[in-house]
């Protein structure tokens, strides 16, 4: 079942891109966007995490830190961050294979790979906003930017 508004942060330690350890009890104290994509370097993935790469200002103006996570191992993941120029960080869920995802409620077992969610936190570790779309859709930077000043207007 996908986590939804009022839930906590589900506990999880993984690498990222760069090989550090990152747990969900570190990213306690800001608030935190969780992006979950199927696969590096497809094309709705690239856009949508190209999407947020453009606009980074907008999330760290607003004090929020952008984690994406997919199930593709960490090196994968550190090809691509360098290919697109991320500069917020990759998670990777390759093993145990898709345990974040599935504590977030979106893993597809059908393609052993994360469904499009996305999870934004509260610096408590409380989620405030969640969307999920289909494989085949992409998510809207302006509706992350509401979520995200609907949250702040409630604290």
């Amino acid at each position: 079942m996908t986590l939804v508004v009022g839930d906590a942060l589900p506990e999880f330690v993984a690498k990222n891109h760069a090989g550090d350890e990152v747990s969900s009890a570190a990213l306690l104290g800001d608030p935190v966007l969780f992006v979950f994509v199927p696969f590096a370097f497809s094309g709705i993935c690239t856009g949508e995490l190209c999407e947020i790469r453009d606009n980074l200002a907008v999330f760290n103006d607003l004090g929020v830190k952008v984690i994406g996570v997919s199930c593709d191992p960490s090196f994968s993941q550190a090809a691509w961050a360098k290919q697109e120029g991320y500069e917020f960080e990759l998670v990777s869920d390759f093993w145990p294979h898709g345990e974040i995802s599935r504590k977030f409620g979106v893993f597809h077992e059908g393609i052993g790979a994360s469904e499009r969610g996305s999870f934004l936190v509260d610096a408590t570790g409380i989620v405030r906003w969640v969307v999920k779309n289909e494989l085949g859709q992409g998510r809207s930077l302006d509706d992350y930017r509401a979520a995200i000043a609907e949250m702040q207007a409630k604290t």
